[in-house]
């Protein structure tokens, strides 16, 4: 039985500015993930700071905010089986010195902050984020 699912993702401002957002976004199809929507956009404050709202209270919210607002962004629906779990094991480790060889960070990434990419890390979480980017 499938458990097709969406999560999203964001190629961040160093990703973009890397040229990256094909290569990334060409992973997924690759895997077999159908794009749902595609956004080219630029985070202003409040935005960020609803969208990493979870992360307000730790000490690196205030850069991470700041990181994301530093340039343009691409965010994107995928579609999938078990889409959550199989685009975060894709993206890997946060910190992108411990992100395996083979995984987005691991082979694209090179900090904790500037790590490429974001993924939902739940069903909860594409919903709340999806909304905040899309709507």
């Amino acid at each position: 039985m499938s458990n097709l699912e969406q999560t999203l993702i964001v190629v961040k401002p160093d990703g973009f500015k890397k040229g990256l957002v094909g290569k990334i976004i060409s992973r997924f199809e690759q895997k077999g993930f159908q794009i749902v929507n595609l956004k080219l956009f630029q985070f202003d404050v409040d935005t960020a700071k609803r969208f990493y709202e979870s992360h307000k209270d730790k000490h690196f919210f205030d850069e991470l905010v700041s990181f994301i607002c530093s340039g343009k962004t691409v965010g994107c629906i995928l579609e999938g089986t078990n889409a959550v779990s199989t685009v975060r094991l894709m993206v890997g480790n946060t910190k992108s010195s411990e992100a395996l060889p083979g995984t987005i960070r691991g082979d694209l990434g090179i900090g904790l902050t500037d790590n490429i990419i974001h993924a939902s890390d739940s069903a909860e979480s594409f919903i709340k984020e999806s909304k905040i980017i899309f709507n």
